[in-house]
């Protein structure tokens, strides 16, 4: 096989990072899993050791510690090792897919596996775009719990986006969907970052946000709003999310509330969607129920 051309970026071989692998443990700690429902305002539900780990939950766990020294200006951890040091700006989740083989009992002590499965460059209207798959396994012993892809983009700062301009009224749902409207302000902003030990200047400094990366509001987490799909079926539905789908389309903001909605069909699925305030779908998803 041909060797892979250099990047244009800065003129190292990504690929030469496709089948890394790590390995790291991590305990299912009850704490965090408390205070996330306490961030999504959950009052009924009571999580015990023992009881299953809600999906997507797991994203609770396995968090970069990073030493504060080494964090970069817009506060991601420094890049390199298991990720190239992808020369571009702007750090973006572009979705992912998970298959759940079986719950993961809080408590449990999870092992994961990392593998960098691809990393492909792209020219994109704002110029290079490197797209990065990244496949998780966890386990619990021996058994497979959770199957995870995420993709990741890369790409340079643009010019400055302009304030989304909220419709007089969003569309109507289909009929049979779940709803939920989602207030984004900081302090929702900020638990979560907290919760996931996530630095990104994004999500909690605003004259960064706005002066630096040119956005007009604080960006809203993608696993949050990813967390915020799957909570409505975990309120609606008793059935168990067997596998999700999803793919980030545009940002949310926290300067205007948006809509989450499931709607369920005839065959244990459900499309997910979150609709910002000017009618723009900024997550869209699909999940099939055991």
């Amino acid at each position: 096989m041909a060797k892979a051309k250099p990047s244009s970026v800065n003129g190292i071989d990504y690929r030469e990072w496709i089948g890394g692998e790590i390995t790291e443990e991590d305990t299912v700690s009850l704490a965090p899993v408390r205070r996330l429902l306490a961030t999504l305002d959950d009052r009924e539900t009571h999580l015990a050791t023992g009881d299953p780990l809600p999906p997507l939950w797991h994203w609770l766990f396995f968090l970069p510690d990073a030493l504060q020294a080494d964090l970069g200006a817009d506060g991601h951890p420094p890049r390199g090792g298991f990720l190239p040091p992808i020369g571009l700006a702007r750090r973006m989740w572009a979705g992912g897919s998970l298959r759940f083989h079986q719950p993961v009992p809080i408590g449990a002590t999870l092992r994961r596996l990392s593998r960098v499965s691809d990393i492909s460059e792209k020219e994109g209207r704002s110029g290079p775009l490197i797209f990065a798959t990244i496949a998780y396994q966890f386990f619990d012993g021996a058994d497979l719990c959770i199957e995870e892809r995420q993709d990741i983009v890369y790409r340079d700062l643009g010019p400055p986006l302009a304030a989304t301009k909220p419709l007089s009224s969003l569309p109507t749902p289909p009929a049979g969907s779940w709803t939920k409207e989602i207030a984004p302000d900081p302090r929702l902003l900020f638990r979560y970052s907290a919760l996931t030990f996530n630095a990104h200047r994004i999500h909690y400094d605003r004259l960064y946000t706005k002066e630096t990366e040119g956005y007009p509001g604080l960006i809203v987490h993608g696993p949050l709003v990813a967390t915020l799909l799957l909570d409505l079926i975990r309120r609606n539905s008793t059935g168990r999310v067997a596998q999700f789908d999803y793919r980030a389309k545009a940002p949310l903001f926290d300067t205007h509330p948006f809509r989450v909605t499931a709607t369920p069909d005839e065959n244990q699925g459900l499309t997910l969607a979150a609709l910002r305030c000017d009618g723009e779908i900024a997550m869209s998803g699909t999940a099939l129920l055991d």
